[in-house]
C-alpha cells in the first residue's frame, strides 16, 4: 500500500475509533404520572437547574421521559422500563416517588414529595436520607392552616367552611389535625368532606350546599390537582369561594391559591439531579424544602362570585390574574 493511501485510510478511520472509545453519555430518566402537556414550564425549570450545575442535555447527558398522562396505573410499568434501561438516575415527580422506590434500590432517585418523606418510608431522615433516594419535600400539608386563614380573611362571615379532604392520600394524616387546629384558633366552624374518587367530588358539593357552607378549602394532594378542572367548575356552579394549593388551580380559574412555587421546586430538583450525576450520593444529600411560596389571586373569578378582595390580601399577592 502506498504511504499516501495508508495515511488517508487512517485519517478516515480515526473519528470512528475515537467515538468508540468515548464513554456512553449518562441517561436521566424522568418519571411522572401527570399529563406532559401541563408540565412544559416545569421541565424547562428542571433543565435550568441542570444547566446551572453544569449538565447540558445532549452534551454530557441525555433525558428519557416517561409520562403516565394521568393513567397512574401505568407508572409501575414505566418505572420498570427506566430500570431495565439502566439509567444513571431517576427523577420521580408527579406522584411517582413510591413507584420509583419500589422499582429499584440501587439506581439513585431524586424525587418531589408532597408529604413527610420519613413517614412515607422514602428516607431514614431529612438530614441523612440513608438510601438511594433524596429530593425536595414540598410538604404542602404544613400550609393547610395558612390557606384556611386566608379564606377566613376573604369570607369572614362564612358560618361554615367546607374542607375537601382525601383520607386515602399518603400525606393525609398530617393535614386534618392542622386544619382542625387552625379552625379552632380562629373560631371557624368547618365541615370535613372525605373525597377519594371523581364521584365523591360531585357528592361533596351537594353536602356543602346542604351544610350551607360559605367557602371551601381544598387540601393539597395529587388527586385533587389532577381533578382541578372538575372541582373549579363545581365551585363556580355552586357559587362557592375556594382556596387551593398550587398556582395551577388559579390559572385554571380557581379563586385563590397559596403554596410553593413548583417552578422553583423543579429547578431545585434539576440541581440535585446534576449533583447526583456528578457522583454525590443521595444518602448524603439532605431532603430540601421549598424556598419560594406564592399567593395567586384570580380577580376574574372573584368578580363572577361577586367578591371583593381586601386591600391587605391584594397587597401581599405575588400575582393577580385579571
Amino acid at each position: 500500500m502506498r504511504r499516501r493511501d495508508f495515511i488517508t485510510l487512517v485519517a478516515a478511520a480515526w473519528p470512528l475509533t475515537a467515538r468508540a472509545q468515548q464513554p456512553a453519555m449518562p441517561v436521566i430518566g424522568f418519571l411522572n404520572g401527570e399529563k406532559s402537556s401541563e408540565y412544559a414550564k416545569y421541565v424547562a425549570a428542571f433543565r435550568q437547574g441542570l444547566n446551572e450545575t453544569g449538565i447540558v442535555e445532549g452534551q454530557n447527558a441525555r433525558l428519557e421521559f416517561r409520562w403516565a398522562e394521568g393513567h397512574r396505573e401505568r407508572m409501575t410499568e414505566l418505572a420498570a422500563d427506566l430500570v431495565a434501561r439502566q439509567v444513571a438516575v431517576i427523577v420521580a415527580t408527579g406522584g411517582s416517588n413510591l413507584i420509583a422506590k419500589a422499582a429499584t434500590s440501587t439506581i439513585p432517585i431524586v424525587c418531589a414529595v408532597g408529604a413527610d418523606p420519613v413517614q412515607l418510608g422514602l428516607v431514614e431522615s431529612i438530614n441523612r436520607p440513608g438510601g438511594n433516594i433524596t429530593g425536595i419535600s414540598v410538604f404542602t400539608t404544613t400550609l393547610e392552616a395558612k390557606r384556611l386563614e386566608l379564606l377566613h380573611e376573604l369570607v369572614p362571615r362564612a358560618s361554615v367552611i367546607g374542607v375537601l379532604f382525601d383520607p386515602n392520600w399518603s400525606g393525609a394524616s398530617n393535614q386534618l389535625p392542622e386544619v382542625e387546629e387552625a379552625a379552632r384558633k380562629i373560631g371557624q366552624a368547618i365541615k370535613v368532606l372525605n373525597v377519594s374518587s371523581e364521584a365523591d367530588i360531585e357528592a361533596s358539593f351537594t353536602s356543602l350546599t346542604q351544610a350551607r357552607a360559605g367557602a371551601l378549602s381544598v387540601t393539597g394532594n395529587p388527586f385533587f390537582l389532577s381533578r382541578r378542572e372538575q372541582i373549579i367548575a363545581l365551585a363556580a356552579r355552586h357559587g362557592i369561594p375556594a382556596v387551593y394549593e398550587l398556582r395551577a388551580f388559579a390559572e385554571a380559574g380557581g379563586l385563590m391559591t397559596y403554596g410553593p412555587s413548583l417552578t422553583d421546586v423543579y429547578r431545585q430538583i434539576g440541581i440535585y439531579t446534576a449533583r447526583v450525576l456528578k457522583g454525590e450520593k443521595p444518602a448524603d444529600l439532605p431532603v430540601l424544602q421549598p424556598t419560594k411560596f406564592e399567593l395567586v389571586i384570580n380577580l376574574k373569578t372573584a368578580k363572577a362570585l361577586g367578591l371583593t378582595f381586601p386591600p391587605s390580601l391584594l397587597a401581599t399577592a405575588d400575582e393577580v390574574i385579571e
